[in-house]
């Protein structure tokens, strides 16, 4: 395995999803033919309740078209705003393992509680191929990742770091876009404060890859930034921003929120790995809709 730290500098590639504002990456290590996939998205038509794979189709693609070697589907946090396409993937290449934080314990037993599972839920992360714990690496190729728990958007929120870029998830949007909620069950505003301190403690050109971008005030969709650009711009943590400042901005903002209109059919699926609940009897398969739960 290569140690010279010169040759981490992983290839990025993003994949906007218009439909959930979700950005998708295939990360590659400049040295070999193996990639990884961070935080896919399978299309989903809730009017319908129809499932369909064009998102994860032009990650596959891609992937073929580059003759890349798939050893990751990694889940920086469990999404509530999009359907995870990982099993997807992992079947139609017949390779990678999906990987999210150790922490998806809690979300599944607060969310195993909300939509009533019965005993057959697994709430031990069993569905997923590996749980990381703060700290932990992993390789892509030879490119090593250092996984750091971020928590406050979800319990189990991971930052991944890969040389001189890491993967943000929902922690940090783009300067102009702030930060993300803190009010879904789990979440802790402090927290999220804090965490973010550990993602703006690393270097300052570190390349930053956020999860999600709404185009504020009009400007094209961008997914990269710098740990430098969020010190001195992000308007909910830059400008040495403290604590309490933070935490009462951000309580104040979430109540004024909505619900993501995917929120219910993505934590029962998220939570399974991208999965949907077993079939019944006859072989059909439904999700469940909580009432004032949410």
């Amino acid at each position: 395995m290569a140690t010279d730290t010169t040759i981490q500098n992983p290839q990025v590639q993003g994949f906007f999803d218009k439909r959930s504002n979700t950005v998708s990456y295939i990360v590659k290590d400049p040295q070999s033919s193996s990639c990884a996939v961070i935080d896919s998205v399978l299309d989903f038509d809730y009017s319908a309740g129809r499932m369909s794979y064009e998102s994860a189709d032009e990650l596959i693609a891609h992937i073929k078209e580059h003759s890349l070697t798939l050893e990751w589907l990694i889940e920086t946090h469990v999404h509530a705003d999009h359907l995870s396409a990982a099993p997807y993937i992992q079947k139609q290449l017949g390779c990678g393992q999906i990987g999210i934080g150790k922490q998806i314990i809690e979300v599944q037993d607060v969310f195993g509680k909300v939509f009533n599972e019965g005993t057959e839920f697994e709430r031990d992360g069993s569905q997923f191929d590996r749980l990381f714990n703060d700290e932990d690496t992993y390789n892509i190729g030879n490119l090593k990742v250092r996984v750091m728990h971020t928590p406050g958007h979800t319990p189990a929120c991971m930052t991944h770091v890969i040389g001189d870029a890491a993967f943000v998830g929902d922690t940090l949007f783009m300067p102009d876009g702030g930060t993300a909620r803190a009010d879904f069950p789990g979440g802790d505003a402090r927290a999220l404060y804090y965490s973010i301190q550990k993602v703006l403690a690393l270097p300052d050109d570190t390349r930053l890859f956020i999860c999600h971008d709404y185009g504020p005030n009009g400007r094209d969709i961008a997914w990269e930034t710098t740990v430098a650009e969020e010190k001195q711009h992000n308007i909910h943590v830059g400008f040495g921003k403290s604590v309490d400042e933070f935490v009462t901005l951000r309580e104040e903002r979430d109540k004024t929120l909505s619900m993501p209109s995917l929120i219910i059919p993505a934590l029962q699926v998220n939570m399974r790995a991208g999965k949907l609940p077993e079939a019944d009897e006859d072989g059909k398969q439904y999700l469940k809709v909580p009432v004032n739960l949410l």
